[in-house]
């Protein structure tokens, strides 16, 4: 006994100091500077179709300026800095991005507007190759079946009914007007239970050489899928969307190129599986499950089947079904005795490829019901949460808006990493949970003080909020 104790003891030990290397390296590749770094070398492959000499290095300036503005949150960020410079001789444009030369709004825009977003790219790789060569992703984020769920929705980023270019999307109303917009479909790892999502490479819904019909979200998915497929399938991954994606032609096109997953289904849409699954009543096989959320007492009653049709037809692809009804439950006196009452609170359906038993079915919907955190926790903390996904920052007559767009995605995608893996970041994190304020006191440091780096920015603020730790060595103030 004895032995084993100490056997188990080691082995603790191993693991610890396993993961502990681990983390070291990973924060080592992921830090602020390595980032900005993979910032630089991306910039240096957009293409730049001006003519002359000695102009470079203007490019390089605008598109490392335009990405500062999103990862500050704060549009006068160059402003800013240029009149630090004008002040002091030194700013924190240079200091924490490499920017050599601070350009006004316009000509960065006019500089930019002829780069593809998917110049960008390579940053989303980095990020997540770092994350999972590391076993980061192993480790946090795999899901039921060992998948990495994988969440999928779009989302319009900017609308207008006079500024447009040739990549717009067009909605005509019966009066006549026109209004012009952009949307993107936004991939993003997610997992039950985290708010932290990361952001993958986004598939702009645009205009496409060739094709007569308008850009969709649908389509935009089906291209997606058919570029990513084999990278999908060897990593192992389930995609997790609303009802949107819960068509017979994506369907089959996911377990073509290897994916499992797990949609959203209405009734509304799918009346044929609904008819099927009323005929077929007596085979729904049913899970309750009871707990207490805080002061509350609810119960989650589970229904699934296998083997439905997901559409009319001899051809139906067939798929298997769940539900999930969530009610309080909740006991109230009446002359003497006790009343049992339920509420409603949750309801949701979802069709997946995975067989269905009564062991799995509620890691099957919880996986489900992550879907939900593309919106919450990645698409309107874009549009919400300072890094204002819609405003217009510049729309360009090409690919400015579509650039911005990656751009905003990219620092918001930063940050995210940082929180996760850079304890410096993450204890100044925890300790300014608020988002708006965290952002307000980091536009508000560089606005008046110079920073030699992004290390002593974070240090100052540790300082400041007389926050301590033993594995982050401070400087003698």
């Amino acid at each position: 006994m004895a032995k084993e104790k100490l056997r188990k003891v080691a082995n603790n030990s191993l693991v610890k100091s396993l993961e502990k290397r681990k983390g070291k390296k990973l924060q080592q590749t992921l830090n602020f500077d390595s980032l900005v770094k993979k910032l630089h070398e991306a910039i240096e492959t957009f293409p730049d179709n001006r003519k002359g000499t000695n102009l470079s290095k203007d490019f390089k300036n605008a598109a490392l300026g335009g990405f500062a503005i999103f990862y500050t949150q704060s549009p006068s960020f160059l402003a800013y800095q240029r009149t630090m410079q004008e002040m002091s001789g030194q700013n924190n444009a240079q200091s924490l991005f490499g920017i050599t030369e601070i350009l006004s709004d316009n000509h960065i825009r006019k500089l930019l507007d002829g780069v593809a977003p998917g110049y960008a790219f390579s940053l989303f790789s980095y990020i997540f190759d770092s994350l999972n060569k590391s076993g980061y992703l192993d480790d946090q984020y795999r899901s039921f079946n060992h998948n990495i769920l994988l969440g999928l929705d779009g989302t319009q980023y900017y609308s207008s009914s006079n500024v447009y270019c040739d990549n717009c999307n067009q909605k005509h109303h019966k009066n006549g007007n026109i209004t012009y917009f952009h949307s993107v479909v936004t991939p993003v790892i997610v997992r039950p239970g985290s708010n932290r999502v990361i952001a993958l490479a986004p598939e702009f819904i645009t205009p496409q050489d060739g094709q007569e019909k308008q850009d969709c979200e649908n389509a935009a998915a089906k291209r997606w899928l058919r570029a990513k497929g084999s990278w999908l399938k060897q990593l192992g991954v389930t995609i997790t969307a609303d009802d949107l994606y819960c068509k017979q032609p994506l369907c089959e096109l996911m377990l073509k190129e290897g994916v499992d997953f797990i949609l959203v289904c209405k009734e509304e849409s799918h009346k044929t599986l609904y008819e099927y699954v009323e005929f077929q009543k007596e085979d729904i096989q049913r899970v309750k499950v009871s707990r207490w959320e805080g002061k509350r007492y609810l119960v989650d009653t589970y229904r699934f089947i296998n083997g439905v049709p997901l559409k009319d037809g001899d051809d139906a692809l067939e798929v298997n079904w769940c539900e999930i009804i969530t009610r309080i439950e909740e006991k109230e006196k009446e002359k003497d005795k006790d009343t049992n009452r339920s509420k409603v609170i949750y309801k949701n359906a979802f069709a997946t490829n995975f067989e269905i038993t009564e062991k799995n079915v509620k890691e099957i919907v919880a996986d489900g019901r992550a879907r939900w955190k593309v919106e919450n926790e990645n698409n309107n903390v874009l549009k919400n949460k300072g890094y204002h996904l819609e405003h217009n920052f510049g729309h360009g007559k090409e690919n400015l808006a579509a650039l911005f767009a990656t751009f905003n995605i990219l620092a918001f995608l930063f940050h995210t990493v940082l929180e996760l893996v850079d304890e410096k970041y993450k204890l100044i994190r925890q300790t300014l949970p608020s988002r708006e304020t965290f952002f307000q006191d980091i536009r508000a440091l560089t606005r008046y003080l110079y920073f030699d780096g992004w290390e002593t920015l974070m240090r100052f603020m540790i300082i400041g909020l007389k926050k301590q730790l033993h594995m982050i060595p401070l400087p003698d103030t």
